[in-house]
């Protein structure tokens, strides 16, 4: 549910407030204010745009509050994750693109399968598998010599896009990704689903630490819950370069160590943004 009520004081401000339902973040690396409503910035762009393509003549004399409430969203949230993320006392409002794509699980793994072998029967010798929208739009623009076919959105299908590729016969793997999936895969997970077993933080306070960190700031990734902090954390100290560098070796060393001499492999890594962080290729891990 949505409550407005008007600012006079305020004009031309919307101000999103989160209400009975809604989780309040209290730790950092969600990228939300710590305090704040668990409103992803996705939602708080929508909700925005929208009220003020109503209300753009009424924001001239004054502002807007809009209170978002979730009926029961305290009980539903002892379902999820967030109360390990740090998100106490409701659900989190999410999205990163306003659509929902209904998949079932099983109709999505097949359509990763089918993606693959569409690429091979094409002469494709490349597969670029992607975590989500977000990454498969980034490796896109990153790559654009590659054709249209090349693209997998794989999802969290890891072990399925990769037994089909090696199946296929096809030469080079590139994987596109965000932190967490990333960290995922490089503790060796196959099925990278958030309900799965958690992001191995120890393994982000190792990276962290071979590329520098300092020792306070490493055990405080080791404690947090979220892979999201540790890259916040390099991004303070300037070693966001090295630290994905090394994220990404991690990656290759694990895959090439389940795959043994089937493919190439390249990662490219971006932040939540879509903007490149690294790119490292199986030619720069030396094993």
């Amino acid at each position: 549910t949505a409550d407005v009520r008007w600012l006079p004081d305020a004009p031309g401000a919307v101000r999103l407030k989160g209400g009975e339902g809604v989780g309040t973040v209290t730790m950092p690396g969600l990228g939300l204010e710590v305090g704040g409503p668990a409103i992803n910035p996705v939602p708080r762009r929508n909700i925005e745009a929208n009220v003020r393509q109503v209300a753009q003549a009424v924001l001239v004399q004054q502002g807007l509050e809009v209170c978002i409430s979730v009926p029961g969203g305290e009980t539903l949230a002892k379902r999820t994750l967030n109360s390990r993320l740090g998100i106490v006392g409701g659900i989190s409002i999410l999205g990163t693109t306003g659509i929902v794509h209904p998949y079932s699980t099983a109709a999505f793994r097949a359509s990763v399968i089918q993606g693959i072998e569409v690429a091979a029967n094409q002469g494709q010798d490349t597969v670029v598998l992607t975590t989500g929208g977000r990454t498969e739009k980034f490796v896109m623009g990153a790559l654009p010599h590659l054709a249209p076919a090349c693209f997998v959105q794989m999802g969290d299908f890891l072990k399925y896009a990769l037994d089909t590729v090696v199946k296929c016969g096809i030469a080079r793997v590139i994987i596109g990704g965000m932190v967490g999936k990333l960290t995922k895969i490089a503790q060796g997970e196959t099925i990278t689903h958030a309900n799965r077993n958690p992001v191995d933080t120890d393994l982000l306070a190792e990276i962290a630490a071979s590329v520098g960190a300092p020792a306070d700031v490493c055990s405080a990734i080791r404690q947090s819950e979220m892979a999201r902090y540790a890259s916040e954390q390099m991004e303070e100290l300037g070693l966001t370069a090295e630290f994905y560098e090394a994220l990404g070796q991690r990656v290759i060393q694990t895959l090439y160590g389940r795959y043994p001499g089937k493919f190439a492999l390249q990662v490219l890594m971006c932040d939540f943004d879509g903007h490149e962080l690294a790119r490292v290729s199986g030619e720069d891990w030396h094993g």
